[in-house]
């Protein structure tokens, strides 16, 4: 087996610690494999790898302990109690180190949110991975880390130092989206119940359950059916739904599918997907149940099919009930915001829908960037927002208007358009008449979607786990707060020629796949342009020599990175995808760096 490069762990540092009963250091985990896990609940690569280490959890379960090291990107995020809930609601199984300083994240010097740090027995880190999708690896990793160790006598079994919260006791559990039905009721994604529930006209009686509460992917009756962090809800246009056999299309995120639900029965069906996430390289349209989706987060009826805010590759696709198939809409899996033609647009998962009276405009609260934006005539726009790293509470025009992580928008009966500004705990409207912004209402616990109920707007509540009615006011207060930038500190790079590299290193047992042309991606872009002499755009070489402009103060370095690998051995070589985003915010100085290191994958080979 290789050398591995051997670097003694820093220790753990942050405010408080989340599902153990008490503060855990390196000394009381030497012994034991720890891969910390730097996420931030805002973020779906995050939640991809939460689903992604629960099978490593299991299978490692006396000799591995996983710590999630929150490190925030939105102000909400460093609230301690908005984390404990989100640590509930994506049901995580493993102590939590709360690090709203950044402290344990430069300690290990993290670039980018999802990373996984690998620590050996012995309290060296041996590898660090950023991005999704290194499953294999660390599950090839852990087991000659168990080997080694194991022979060494330097490995330790015994229990996680995991300690459940108690069980909520409410009858719904982070409910993500809302439907009125014809009939006066609320269908209700019950996200934390991994199922869906009709309400009574009172938002409150519950009417019935349609699925059993059990996390999975089973299509049958309301007792039987299961599904998997479910939010968005879309009726069909009863022509379409008599044709079909289905009324509703349910978004069930975690499982990557599209389901559909019968009202009469309760008949729950699989539409769209496989169940498997999609990955770079795979099919992007065909028949429904033949292609990957990646965390669809909500559905909308769009001009005769169902728009869908796949938030899990900064895309919009279109499932046509009628013909059984998908294809992609909108976006080309870049993250950030660019508007344009759709085939050109950049999109920052996508988590709420909604279509105006006339049909012709779709309208998206692009949570990551913090911004309306909408989609008309084929092109893209934005109404509100600026980028990735720019959000607070500020209404006005909405060229200086602010959202936070806003997941859910709702047109109003005058055309006007609520945003369900979620981490600012507010709904705001939108007028695109005048251009303004104001606030409708404050004071909510992560509001994520609303419907219109005559002069009101019933509202989930999520983190409150219910609905809740506001009255739409003709006039709405106006709201002067803040400006705020994620608070990861920039880069001091300098003007001129610069190297930027992404280490990548196949996991042992693995090559390059370079079967069917280059193993590897790079794309680069920035934000200003301006800040990019040289060097934009797209490659097959991890490393670039770029330039960057010294008329430009600062701004986001943006970088996707991709690399293939396979199996070295067997017939049929497994083939496994690693990528992974960078938004770097960089200042331009004399004394800066004009050299730049990413890691993708590294250190343990």
């Amino acid at each position: 087996m290789p050398k591995r490069v051997r670097l003694r762990a820093p220790e753990l540092r942050g405010r408080a610690w989340i599902n153990t009963e008490k503060p855990l250091t390196l000394a009381d985990l030497r012994g034991r494999c720890v891969v910390l896990d730097f996420w931030t609940f805002c973020c779906i690569n995050c939640l991809h790898v939460l689903d992604e280490l629960r099978p490593l959890e299991e299978k490692y379960r006396d000799v591995l302990v996983v710590i999630g090291v929150h490190s925030p990107k939105f102000a909400h995020e460093a609230d301690h109690d908005a984390l404990v809930a989100a640590v509930e609601r994506y049901d995580v199984r493993h102590p939590v180190l709360d690090d709203p300083e950044l402290v344990t994240w430069k300690r290990y010097a993290v670039r980018a949110w999802p990373t996984l740090t690998v620590i050996d027995p012995e309290g060296y880190v041996v590898a660090q991975m950023a991005g999704e999708g290194h499953a294999h690896g660390l599950d090839s990793l852990l087991a000659e880390l168990v080997a080694e160790h194991e022979a060494k006598g330097t490995l330790r079994r015994g229990d996680s130092p995991y300690a459940p919260p108690p069980a909520l006791q409410t009858e719904l559990s982070f409910p993500g989206k809302v439907l009125a039905l014809p009939g006066g009721t609320y269908l209700v994604s019950d996200s934390g119940h991994h199922s869906l529930v009709e309400l009574a006209g009172d938002a409150e009686t519950v009417l019935r359950r349609i699925g059993d509460g059990e996390r999975g992917l089973v299509d049958g009756g309301p007792e039987r059916a299961r599904f998997s962090e479910p939010q968005g809800l879309c009726a069909l246009p009863p022509e379409v739904a008599g044709r079909v056999g289905y009324d509703v299309v349910v978004a069930d995120t975690v499982n990557h599918a599209l389901r559909g639900v019968t009202l009469a029965t309760g008949e729950v069906r699989t539409l769209a997907g496989t169940g498997r996430q999609w990955w770079q390289g795979e099919p992007t349209s065909g028949a429904a149940r033949e292609v990957s989706l990646s965390s669809p987060w909500d559905v909308a009826w769009y001009d005769g099919r169902v728009a869908v805010a796949m938030a899990g590759v900064h895309q919009l696709w279109a499932f046509d009930p009628l013909a059984g198939t998908v294809e992609v809409l909108a976006g080309t899996t870049n993250e950030g915001l660019v508007d344009g033609p759709v085939r050109e647009a950049w999109f920052a998962q996508t988590s709420g829908l909604a279509v105006s009276a006339d049909g012709r405009t779709l309208w998206l609260a692009d949570s990551e960037t913090s911004a309306l934006r909408y989609l008309a005539e084929g092109r893209v726009g934005t109404a509100v927002g600026t980028g990735l790293f720019d959000f607070g509470h500020r209404d006005g025009p909405a060229g200086q208007a602010l959202f936070q992580h806003p997941l859910g928008v709702t047109v109003l009966p005058d055309g006007s358009v609520a945003v369900l500004d979620t981490y600012n705990g507010a709904v705001r409207r939108y007028d695109p008449a005048t251009g303004e912004v104001t606030t409708l209402a404050t004071g909510l616990a992560e509001p994520s979607d609303a419907v219109v109920i005559s002069s009101d707007l019933l509202v989930v509540e999520s983190a409150a786990h219910r609905l809740t009615r506001i009255r739409l006011p003709e006039e709405a207060a106006r709201v002067h707060g803040p400006a705020h930038r994620t608070q990861r500190p920039p880069t001091d790079v300098a003007a001129g020629e610069f190297r930027l590299e992404v280490v990548f290193t196949p996991p042992t047992g693995q090559k390059l796949d370079e079967r069917y042309g280059p193993a590897t991606r790079l794309l680069v872009s920035a934000s200003p342009p301006e800040l990019l002499v040289e060097g934009a755009g797209a490659g097959p070489d991890l490393a670039r020599r770029l330039v960057l402009s010294d008329r430009v103060d600062g701004g986001v370095l943006h970088v996707s990175a991709m690399a293939a690998s396979c199996d070295e051995e067997g017939e049929f070589p497994a083939c496994h995808v690693h990528q992974q985003d960078w938004g770097i915010p960089v200042r331009v100085t004399p004394e800066g760096a004009s050299r730049l290191a990413l890691v993708l994958r590294g250190l343990d080979a």
